[in-house]
This record gives C-alpha cells, structure tokens and sequence, in this order.
C-alpha cells in the first residue's frame, strides 16, 4: 500500500464511483490539499484525464477548489478548463495566476478559447484575451462578433487548406512541412484561388494515393459547407444526418474561415439532449449540482408555478362536482387513477413529440399521420385499461354502473392524453415556442381537466 492510500479516509472505499472516478484519488487529493503537499498532489494528478480532474474540481467544495488549484498552479492545463461546468468554470479563472491562466490558454485551439471566454463577464474575458499574442486575439475577437449559438462560435479558425490544382505528392510535401498545423485534423480543404472550398481530401485518402495523383482525383463524395452564421443546433443535425467528420465554414463571400470537427458538433448535441431533458421537467437549461441554494431555487420556481396555476384549474373542475363526489364516496378513492394514467400516457407520448420535433422526424408533411397513430394508440390503451380498471372498480365497490362510468372515463383520457401529447408539442414549436419547455404543465392539465371532467359528468349522469 502507497504512503498516499495510508492517508485515505476509510470512509472513502466504501463509496461508489462518481463519474468514473475512484472516490479513493478525490479523497487522497483533498488529503494532499490539506496538508499542503504540492509534490504528492501533482504525483496524483499527473495520469489522470484533463476530463478527470475537471470532474475532482466539480465535486470538492468551492473552499477545496480554491486551495487545490493554487497548489496545482503552473501546472493547471488549459484542457481542464474546456472540461470544466461553465457553473464553476469563472471561479476557477478568477483563482489562476495571470501567468498560469496565459499558458493555460496558449494550449488550447481557438474555438476551446471561445467555449471558454464567450460565457464570462467582461473583465474576466479582457483578462483572458491580455495574454493572448495578437494574431489568437484578433481571431478570438472575430470569432467573438459572429451571434451566440452561430457556426462562427463553434469552428476552430485553424485549416489545413490546399490549392484545387496541386498533387498528393506536393500536400503532403506541404504538410510535412508545415510549423502550425492543427494539433488534430481529418480533412485537407480543396480551396479555388479566391480560398472558395471544393472538397475535402480524408487523410487516409491522401496517405494510400500515389504521389503523382491530383487532389481533384480523391475528393470526398460527401461534401458539406457551413455558412458562418447558421445555428448550431443545425450544424450538429447535418453533421449527425450526413455523417460527417468535419466541414468548412464559409463567410458571406463564400471563402473558407474555420472548420468545425465531429467532436464540436457531437458536444451540441449533447448539450441540446441535456437541456431538453431539464426543460421536460420543467428546470432551467444552466442548472448543475454546483448551482448556490438559491439560484437552483429561482430556476424551478417559474414552472412550478406554472403548475400551480394549472392545478388550480384542474381543482375548479372538481369542485364543480363537488355535490356529486359527496354524495358518492368511490368517486373520490377512484379520480387519482384516472388523473395518474392520463399524465403518464400523456408524458409518454409528449417525450416521443418533443424527440422527434428535435431531430426533425416530426414535420408539417407526416404530422397528420403521426396525430392519427397517436389516437390509435391512445384509444387501444384506454380500451385495455379501461377494462381492467371497470374489473377492479366492479369488484371493489360492487357498483356494475361505476366500472362502466370509469371504464369509458379512462377511454376519453387516454385518447385525450394521446392528442395533448401530440399537439400541444406541435402547435408551440409552430409558434415559435422551446416545446420541450413549455409542453409539460398543458399537456397536464389537459388530461387532469379532461380526465375528471370526463368521470365526474359520466358519473353525475349515470349513477346520481
């Protein structure tokens, strides 16, 4: 056993892994933390991931986070910034030397830097760009004026660019040469004399052709160019949908400016499947474990609200009832089923919405379809639990009318539930409206107000 795992708390064994780390190297960190040992720390952290000390920093308190990142000094890497949970990521920059911070941005590419410095505050980001050379802060800066969530934001400004009518033999010559080459690239850009792409050239294209063969020869089928100010969210759809690893970015007049990687567009749409989850339940897109009490508090409270407001509605359609639900007792044991199987079938078929909306299976050609197979399902599953349920009721309370009122009552709330989830999704993307933020708390109150208005007046008219 190692002098640092003496050292480790015994409490720390018997606790599971946090985002693949083992709980044993945070609590030998914060060991090293504490007793101030800088050698020991950097022992620790020097085979880890820039991705895995970003997750030890995530998970320590902001106390430990301040202490173990000026003892990590010289050695923090710029990659850990890019890691790191924009929640925490300003406090970090604000602890790191000038000169730590500095080195820490020379290693990054362009378009880490913009990830980084695009979500600080002003002061923070003229610190940042201080220590950049001036050609990286013009480009920075450049990158900086195209609109947030744009292509400009996402690309890397380095390319690997080669005239349309030179050899493999002369790139590669070319390349073999070069002093500032992207640290990782997969593509060479075929660019016309006005820097206009033409195609891409794969390196194991170039590398496997004979020397002689123009480049003209090996393109690429599949060619994509982005314009500079196109969203991200569908840079990443066509990077997804035509399979691409990586394509050129072009300004107004068409000339090649940057190129955007897989792994950049891959992150989009992990950021936007992130936030669509948040959003379904009604939480704030920025929300992380890292949020202040209040904060995480501010951010739930505008649907809970919401939710509120659309609860009351749903009571008002009790109340309504009020007499009938007095007069007969099972009315009320029986209402929480029928209100639970219409939210869950309407959440169920509102996520299936809300997916398909986002990756642009949902379209104004197939909705009609689409509304029709979602009433069909709805109505086989509120005629199957319909009938389980009219079962159940029949034998609990030895009523026949009550499991027929209930048995049609979950009918209607299933099919209701079905065209809620469908269209409300629908009809407030259409309107210009984040479904996967707003859908939630209507298509809820559809199914609660449908679902007991449907029983309370089946039962009103058929059993009192």
């Amino acid at each position: 056993m190692t002098e640092i795992e003496e050292q480790i708390p015994p409490e720390a064994e018997t606790e599971e892994d946090v985002y693949g780390l083992d709980p044993k190297t945070v609590a030998a960190a914060l060991y090293a933390v504490e007793v101030g040992d800088r050698q020991r720390l950097l022992d620790l952290l020097e085979p880890l991931h820039a991705a895995d000390i970003a997750d030890i920093l995530e998970q320590i308190n902001a106390y430990d986070r301040r202490r173990l990142v000026l003892l990590y000094d010289r050695e923090f890497d710029g990659e850990i910034l890019s890691e790191l949970d924009e929640s925490i990521r300003e406090e970090i920059i604000s602890v790191l030397k000038p000169q730590v911070l500095a080195e820490a941005m020379r290693e990054l590419d362009s378009d880490d830097i913009v990830d980084i410095v695009e979500d600080l505050d002003e002061p923070q980001q003229e610190a940042i760009l201080d220590q950049l050379e001036d050609a990286d802060r013009v480009a920075i800066e450049q990158s900086l004026s195209y609109p947030e969530f744009s292509a400009g934001r996402l690309m890397q400004r380095e390319t690997v660019c080669a005239p349309e009518h030179w050899t493999v033999g002369e790139t590669i010559d070319f390349l073999r040469n070069a002093e500032d080459l992207p640290a990782q690239f997969y593509h060479v850009i075929l660019v016309d004399p006005r820097m206009k792409p033409i195609g891409n050239v794969t390196l194991g294209k170039l590398m496997s052709s004979r020397r002689d063969v123009a480049m003209k020869d090996i393109l690429e089928e599949v060619f994509q160019v982005i314009p500079v100010s196109q969203d991200e969210g569908d840079v990443a759809y066509a990077f997804n949908q035509y399979h691409l690893i990586s394509a050129p970015v072009v300004d107004e007049d068409d000339r090649v400016v940057g190129v955007i990687t897989i792994d950049d567009a891959m992150a989009v749409l992990d950021e936007e499947h992130e936030e669509d989850i948040l959003r379904l339940a009604g939480v704030s897109d920025e929300s992380s474990i890292s949020d202040t009490i209040l904060s995480a508090a501010r951010g739930r409270a505008t649907w809970l609200f919401v939710n509120l407001l659309t609860a009351i509605l749903a009571s008002l359609v009790i109340d309504v009832f009020a007499e009938t639900i007095d007069q007969m007792v099972a009315l009320a044991v029986l209402m929480p089923i029928v209100a639970s199987m219409g939210g869950n079938a309407g959440t169920q078929t509102m996520t299936v919405a809300v997916r398909s909306l986002a990756t642009r299976d949902l379209t104004a050609q197939n909705a009609l379809r689409v509304v029709r197979r979602e009433i069909s399902v709805g109505a086989i599953n509120g005629i199957l639990f319909g009938f389980i349920m009219a079962l159940v009721a029949g034998f609990w309370f030895g009523t026949p009318m009550l499991a027929v009122v209930i048995g049609v009552a979950m009918l209607f709330t299933q099919i209701a539930a079905a065209l809620g989830g469908i269209a409300i999704p629908m009809a407030l993307d259409r309107a210009g409206i984040d479904p996967a933020l707003a859908s939630g708390p209507f298509v809820t109150t559809v199914t609660d107000v449908v679902g007991f208005f449907a029983f309370l007046s089946l039962a009103s008219w058929v059993l009192l």
